[in-house]
């Protein structure tokens, strides 16, 4: 039998804590090590443990997920772990910084766990079992690009006709070009309203505000009209679909990342 992913999860928010402890335990190849609810804690049980991986909160108390990363890239001596952060919406200068310290992978919350833990697995695949890493800047940032393994617009135009955005709205069109461009470059997700949208309303001879309540729209009509095993399968784990809708950066964000892990397989 292989040896076990180990993880360390450090967030402030102690139900999500216990939900992805719960949740990664139940994985036969995964084994959390640690769990913190600040930073210190995190940095304290980084240090212990030596983890293969850290699913890491980009704002805790007492110290923030860049100080911790901070941390990690001072140390020269051990392996470096893998680096999953987790983000909101509204946080794009700290995600730009973290991406400069050398996160692996962000994922933006609210987020399905499958994907995180398939995540997970394609982040620790290579790790090596011996030979520090000497240069923390050497560490990937993921910005992906997808190989010829897998046709994403028809895969992105599947998945939008069974979630249920009716095809005929402006809407429609915005979201398909939105995820295949974060596909493309994650950073996106970090300055939706500053390159994602203008770029969108550029192609469409458009303005961005109309991208941005079109894809409002036609999300709207996804939760009023779409198929509600479809919706709860793809956000059921992050949300109550029958009480709240994804922001547009959301659904983006986990739509891309869905692709971004097939893309992967294939």
């Amino acid at each position: 039998m292989s040896k076990k992913i180990k993880i360390i999860v450090a967030d402030d928010n102690r139900n999500l804590c216990q939900m992805l402890q719960n949740y990664l335990q139940g994985q036969e190849d995964l084994i959390v090590v640690g769990v913190a609810n600040n930073g210190l804690e995190a940095w304290e049980l980084i240090q212990s443990q030596e983890p293969d991986l850290i699913i890491l909160d980009l704002v805790m108390p007492n110290l923030d997920g860049l100080g911790v990363l901070e941390r990690i890239n001072s140390r020269t001596t051990i392996n470096r772990p893998k680096i999953i952060m987790l983000t909101a919406f509204g946080q794009e200068s700290l995600t730009h910084q973290a991406m400069m310290l050398g996160v692996d992978y962000f994922i933006l919350k609210p987020f399905d766990l499958d994907i995180l833990s398939k995540r997970i697995r394609s982040l620790t695949q290579d790790i090596p079992s011996s030979q520090p890493n000497h240069n923390s800047s050497a560490s990937p940032i993921v910005v992906s690009t997808v190989g010829s393994g897998l046709n994403l617009c028809v895969e992105v135009t599947t998945m939008m006709h069974q979630i249920g955005i009716p095809a005929h709205v402006k809407g429609y069109q915005y979201i398909r070009d939105a995820i295949l461009m974060v596909v493309e470059d994650v950073s996106l997700l970090g300055a939706v309203t500053k390159e994602l949208y203008p770029s969108i309303a550029k192609k469409f001879d458009t303005a961005p505000s109309r991208v941005e309540r079109g894809i409002r729209h036609a999300i709207e009509l996804a939760w009023e009209r779409g198929h509600t095993d479809t919706l709860k399968r793809i956000f059921g784990y992050s949300m109550n679909i029958e009480r709240q809708k994804p922001t547009n950066s959301e659904f983006i964000a986990l739509l891309a990342d869905k692709l971004r892990v097939m893309s992967k397989v294939s």
